[in-house]
């Protein structure tokens, strides 16, 4: 038992002394290709067990022929272990080379991983450097419509604030010139155009609010009968302007936990674009009805439908459909708006044609029982 003991500790003493000297080596050599590292740590391997071996048979006195012996079985040994570390080294560098290539392509959308066989973390690396590339490309993509959108928006808005103000520049020279033939009608249409002006400011207020995330809500439990039916007498006047027909006949009385003022803006919007894109003798319904999902509540119009293309635009801000670029369709801010308010109220806005039309179809989460 004793000298099984003294075998173990020279055998141990040698070996520690080599991986001591293995790991100095490691630490210099850190920044270099891994095959060298691979490389270090079979000759430690290698080394340690010779001079274990060494260590032992000077202890135990062997002959000069049994220590040749050792020495060869073990130099064997070290020659097939840096080979193989070699080769393994080498093929781990050329596979990380190829992925450090394909990387070139990050952030694109372009990016794909080689081919060859990898090992497992390499692998699962690539598989990161493409979900992240195709997020990048995602956003990047997300970021160039949303600068498209912004252009469109201070265009329009510049397009859509210089009639107004031309119109009460002429009106108010007029008036103080004292060549207005009738002072009343301009005065009239000066406080008309302000509160169009007023109506737009508005609307830009509220969007930058939402999309800062501080639309400030105040939640409460509402019938969404009581709702649409004053959503709808705030239409009523602009529907007999246009000759159209209100219908809400399809509202059930559910109830929702819902900012009430937020809410009857998202339903005014919906409504007063319906009408006004609705012919005359046309009809506009509103319904709302349980869900799987929650709440739905559809305004559905006459419009004759909104051309495929521009189905996922609909709700992007400044957006107008063609035959909308001059007053009074507005800025195109009322469906941002829209699906502003609603997105706050953890819902969901969206759009679909219809034979003769389309439907807007506004998700809310049900109120609890």
């Amino acid at each position: 038992m004793r000298d099984t003991l003294l075998i173990a500790l020279y055998a141990f003493a040698g070996a520690a002394v080599t991986g001591l000297a293995g790991a100095g080596v490691l630490r210099l050599i850190r920044r270099r290709s891994l095959t060298a590292s691979l490389t270090v740590v079979a000759a430690v391997g290698v080394l340690a067990m010779l001079a274990g071996t060494l260590a032992v048979a000077w202890a135990m006195f062997l002959s000069p022929h049994d220590l040749t012996v050792v020495t060869t079985v073990v130099a064997m040994a070290a020659v097939v272990s840096l080979v193989t570390a070699l080769l393994l080294g080498r093929w781990v560098v050329a596979r990380s080379r190829e992925l450090a290539v394909a990387a070139r392509s990050f952030g694109d959308g372009r990016f794909a991983a080689p081919d060859v066989p990898a090992t497992a973390e390499l692998e699962a690396l690539s598989r990161e450097l493409a979900a992240t590339s195709a997020r990048l490309a995602e956003s990047r993509e997300r970021e160039r419509a949303l600068e498209t959108s912004r252009r469109e928006l201070v265009a329009w808005i510049s397009h859509d604030l210089r009639t107004p103000l031309a119109g009460l520049r002429a009106m108010s020279e007029a008036l103080e010139d004292g060549v207005a033939a009738d002072p009343d009608r301009y005065l009239k249409q000066i406080r008309v155009e302000v509160e169009r002006l007023n109506g737009m400011v508005g609307d830009l207020f509220e969007l930058s609010r939402i999309h800062a995330g501080t639309l400030p809500l105040t939640p409460s439990r509402i019938s969404l009968y009581d709702l649409i039916g004053d959503a709808l007498a705030g239409a009523d006047p602009l529907a007999r302007e246009h000759g159209v027909r209100l219908v809400g006949d399809r509202v059930e009385a559910v109830p929702v936990e819902v900012d009430g003022k937020e809410m009857s803006r998202v339903l005014g919007n919906l409504l007063v674009n319906a009408i006004r894109r609705t012919p005359a003798d046309g009809t506009v319904a509103v319904a709302a009805e349980r869900s799987l999902e929650g709440v739905m509540v559809s305004v559905t119009d006459g419009c004759g439908g909104i051309p495929e293309e521009d189905l996922p635009r609909v709700f992007d801000t400044g957006w107008r459909g063609t035959d909308a670029r001059t007053p009074p369709a507005g800025a195109g801010l009322g469906l941002a708006i829209v699906r502003g308010i609603v997105e706050a109220h953890q819902g969901r806005a969206t759009v679909r044609n219809i034979p003769g039309g389309c439907r807007f179809e506004v998700v809310l989460p049900a109120a609890a029982s």
